[in-house]
C-alpha cells in the first residue's frame, strides 16, 4: 500500500482497480459472487485479467453477460456437465471443446476484446515454447477457450499462427497483467487459498499393505451403448473417493502445479488485497455446485470490504 500525501488545491479521485481471476475449474463460479459483491460496494473493476475459468466470468462481465453466465451455472446439473463432454478420439484432449464453445457463442458471438469497457486480458500458454501470452485483442470467444483448454482434456487452440493451452500453467492468478494493464489497485482472487495442509513434505512413507482388494463378487458392467458410456465416464471422473479416474488425476497434478505456481508468482508480485473464497469442500469437477461456490465468493468479499476500502483511500489519484 502506498503512502498518499494530499497536496492543498488538488482534486483525487478513485484509483483505477484491476481485478485479478484465478483459475481453478469448478471452483471459480466463486469469481461470480466477489464481482458482484465487489460492484454493490462501488469497487467494479476498471481492468480485468483473467485465467482459465476465471477468464471465462471475467470475460462476460466486461461483456455485460454476466447475468447469462450466472443463469447457466445455476442450472446445470451433474447430467448436463456430463452432456457437456463432447469426447472424441484422435485430438490432443479427452475433450473437443465444441459444446462449450457453442454455449460460449450463443451469448458473445461477434464481441471483440477491443470493444470491451474494461482493460481486459485472457491469459493463456504457448505450447512448445511455454510462452505467457495475454490475449488482449481479437475475438473474446476464441481467447477464453485458449486460456481454458487444460492440458490433455481439452484440445489446444490455434489462435494467430501460436498453439495456446490453459493459462494456469504459468500465470495462475494474473496479478502482474492486471497492474501492466494499467490497474493503480489490484485485487486478485485465489481459488487455491483454502487448500490445506497442500504443498508440504512427508518425510518418511513406504510401501505399507493396501488393505483394500479387487472383489472378484462385484458385479461386471452392464453392457450395451448406455452401459458403456456410463463406464467412461466413470472411469473418466473417479470410480469413488479413493480411486481416482483419468481427468480427476491429470487435473488434481494440473492443481498442485498451478498452487505452487501461485506461490512464487505471487509472493514476487504481491496483489493490493487478495479475496481467499473457503472452497476447500467444492471439488474441481463440482460444476453443480455453482450456488455455493457463488455464496463463498461473495462471503469472502465482504468480509475483505474493510481492506479494500483502506487501500483504495490510500491510493486516490490526482484529478486534471
Amino acid at each position: 500500500m502506498n503512502d498518499l500525501t494530499i497536496e492543498p488545491g488538488l482534486r483525487y479521485g478513485r484509483p483505477r482497480i484491476g481485478l485479478a481471476l484465478g483459475g481453478g475449474a469448478a471452483r471459480g463460479w466463486a469469481h461470480i459472487g466477489v464481482i458482484g459483491a465487489l460492484a454493490e460496494a462501488g469497487y467494479a473493476p476498471d481492468v480485468i485479467a483473467g485465467t482459465s475459468i476465471g477468464a471465462v466470468v471475467g470475460g462476460c462481465f466486461s461483456a455485460g453477460k454476466l447475468d447469462e453466465l450466472t443463469e447457466f451455472a445455476l442450472g446445470l446439473t451433474k447430467r448436463r456437465v456430463v452432456g457437456l463432454m463432447d469426447f472424441h478420439i484422435g485430438g490432443a484432449g479427452l475433450i473437443g471443446g465444441g459444446r462449450l464453445k457453442r454455449l460460449l457463442e450463443r451469448d458473445l458471438s461477434g464481441i471483440q476484446i477491443a470493444d470491451l469497457p474494461q482493460k481486459f486480458a485472457a491469459i493463456a500458454t504457448e505450447l512448445g515454447t511455454g510462452h505467457e501470452i495475454w490475449l488482449t485483442r481479437g475475438s473474446l470467444v476464441d481467447a477464453l477457450r485458449a486460456s481454458y483448454a487444460l492440458p490433455g482434456v481439452f484440445d489446444p487452440v490455434k489462435l494467430g499462427g501460436r498453439w495456446l493451452m490453459d493459462g494456469a500453467l504459468v500465470n495462475p492468478v494474473p496479478v502482474s497483467a492486471a497492474r501492466a494493464l494499467g490497474a493503480d489497485v489490484v485485487l486478485c482472487v485465489n481459488l487455491n487459498t483454502d487448500m490445506g495442509g497442500r504443498g508440504t513434505v512427508i518425510q518418511s512413507h513406504g510401501a505399507d499393505p493396501d488393505p483394500e482388494t479387487f472383489d472378484p463378487e462385484q458385479p461386471p458392467p452392464v453392457s450395451g451403448w448406455f452401459g458403456g458410456m456410463k463406464e467412461r465416464v466413470r472411469g473418466f471422473v473417479g470410480r469413488n473417493n479413493d480411486q481416482p479416474g483419468l481427468a480427476g488425476v491429470m487435473i488434481d497434478a494440473f492443481n498442485i502445479t498451478q498452487d505452487r505456481i501461485s506461490r512464487s508468482r505471487l509472493a514476487g508480485d504481491p496483489p493490493d488485497v487478495m479475496i481467499g473464497p473457503k472452497l476447500g469442500r467444492v471439488g474441481l469437477f463440482d460444476f453443480h455446485r455453482a450456488e455455493e461456490a457463488i455464496t463463498l465468493g461473495r462471503q469472502a468479499t465482504e468480509r475483505a470490504l474493510d481492506e479494500i476500502a483502506a487501500v483504495i483511500a490510500a491510493n486516490r489519484v490526482p484529478l486534471s
